[in-house]
Formats: C-alpha cells, sequence, structure tokens
C-alpha cells in the first residue's frame, strides 16, 4: 500500500493523477482543491473509496495546515509516501507575450511576475512545509513539483522561447527550490525533484482571436523548431508519464534534486 497527496487536482492533470492512482485499490489518494465539492462531484461516478479531497489552497498557509491536519487524520502513523506538487498557475494575459510586447505596460507584466511566483514558487514551499512531517513519516518519502521546460534556460535560448514570461521565471525558481530541498533533506531520505510532464492539452481548449492566433501560431512554429514531431499529451496518458518518472527515482539512483523531462531527459518535448 502507497499513499500519495496531490494538489491542483480539480482539473487536467492533477485530477488524472487521481483517477490513475485511485484505480489501485490499496492506495491512499488525497488531494488538494480549491473548490472541494465540485472536485468531489467530478470524481462521484468513478466509485473509488480510497480517494479524499482536502480543501485549501496552497498560498493559504493556515488552509494548508488544516489540510495537513486532516491527512494526518487519514493516514495515520504511516505518514505520506508521495507528495506530488500539481497546483500552479499560467497567465492568459501574458502567456502569448513577450517582454518586448509589454514594455509599454510593464506594470501588468511584473504583477503577473509575482502572481506566477507567488504560486508556482512560494506556494510550493509553503505546501511542503505543510506537510513534511508526514513524508518524514512515510516509507518512500518522495516530494516531486510538476514543473515545466519553460523554465530551462538552456531551452529558452536554444529554441528561442519568447512567450510566457511570468510562467517561465516561476519554473525556474521552482526548479532550485526542489534542488535546495534536496540538499537540505536527502540526508533524511526524502527525495526532492522536479519533473516537466510535457505540453498537455486542457480540459476545455481557450478560444483566440486573430491576432492570439497569429501569435499561437508562432509559439507552435518555435516548439516546431525544437521537436519537429512533439505532440500534446492528453491528462491520463500526461499522469501515466508522471507516475513512471516518479517510479523510477530515488536517492540511490542518483536524482535527488534533479530537474528532468518525464522521460529522464532534458528533451522538453
Amino acid at each position: 500500500m502507497s499513499s500519495y497527496f496531490i494538489t491542483g487536482v480539480s482539473k487536467g492533470l492533477g485530477l488524472a493523477l487521481v483517477r490513475l492512482l485511485a484505480s489501485n485499490p490499496s492506495n491512499i489518494v488525497l488531494g488538494l482543491a480549491r473548490d472541494m465539492e465540485a472536485t468531489e462531484k467530478k470524481l462521484a461516478g468513478d466509485g473509488f473509496k480510497n480517494v479524499h479531497i482536502l480543501s485549501g489552497d496552497i498560498t493559504d498557509e493556515k488552509a494548508l495546515q488544516t489540510a495537513a491536519t486532516e491527512a494526518e487524520k487519514i493516514l495515520g502513523d504511516k505518514g505520506l509516501d508521495v507528495m506530488i506538487n500539481n497546483a500552479g498557475y499560467i497567465s492568459d494575459i501574458t502567456s502569448l507575450e513577450s517582454i518586448r510586447d509589454l514594455e509599454n505596460d510593464k506594470e501588468l507584466l511584473i504583477q503577473d511576475i509575482y502572481k506566477s511566483f507567488d504560486v508556482n514558487a512560494v506556494g510550493t514551499l509553503k505546501a511542503v512545509y505543510a506537510f513534511l512531517p508526514l513524508v518524514r513519516k512515510g516509507t518512500q518519502k518522495k516530494i516531486v513539483a510538476i514543473s515545466s521546460g519553460m523554465g530551462d534556460v538552456d531551452f529558452i535560448n536554444d529554441a528561442k522561447v519568447f512567450g510566457s514570461v511570468p510562467y517561465g521565471i516561476s519554473k525556474a525558481a521552482l526548479n532550485i527550490l526542489m534542488a535546495k530541498l534536496n540538499v537540505a533533506y536527502q540526508d533524511e531520505g526524502i527525495l526532492c525533484i522536479a519533473i516537466c510532464p510535457g505540453e498537455i492539452s486542457r480540459d476545455t481548449p481557450p478560444t483566440f482571436n486573430d491576432e492570439q492566433m497569429a501569435k499561437v501560431m508562432k509559439i507552435v512554429s518555435v516548439f516546431r523548431g525544437y521537436a519537429p514531431n512533439y505532440e500534446s499529451y492528453d491528462p491520463p496518458t500526461a499522469a501515466k508519464n508522471v507516475m513512471a518518472a516518479i517510479d523510477r527515482s530515488s536517492l540511490e539512483a542518483g536524482f535527488g534534486g534533479s530537474f528532468l523531462s518525464h522521460n529522464g531527459t532534458k528533451k522538453w518535448m
């Protein structure tokens, strides 16, 4: 039996991870969602008996502590085996824009950087601190962050990736955070890693006007130049890829503090 705690489970990869892990009835699966009731409704038809949805936002330390207390009641003395920090923020406002595009709207860019950093980096740290006592009591002792190649300096320069500026900055910070956590806690047998799941299709694709669509196609062209055959993964496939990466990662195998693609390389697409 293994226990898992996943943040950001209301949709997309987070929800797919819950369903994948709960399909093994011997697992205990805990998920954090800002709208607990709506998430429970999405899972109601699956008939899982081993899923517990907790209410909370990763930027809210009080809510995280409450969720951790509830998790401890569910898990008991066995602790938590795997923590997957999936919750994140990417702005629909700035994702298609370059720094040059936003020269005349600096305040918008700066505020979006603050928000991205607060959720993607600081929020993850808050969640880790809240659930660290449970991980310490677990057997597998794995702390995972879902990151992105958009936070890789070489990828940005090699592929000339101009968009998602706040997101990329915050994910780069997240990668450093996981390395720092690894240095801090590896002597306790805790593995801390960041994994890029590749591009994941949205449950509800966004709609774009003509100007936005032109920028989308430019970004697609950039990605095609980097990986001509790249494709998006649907959430269930991405969940399987992520879990395969988590299962093969260990301190003993040298993965501590690593930031890798789900395929185990630095090839993000």
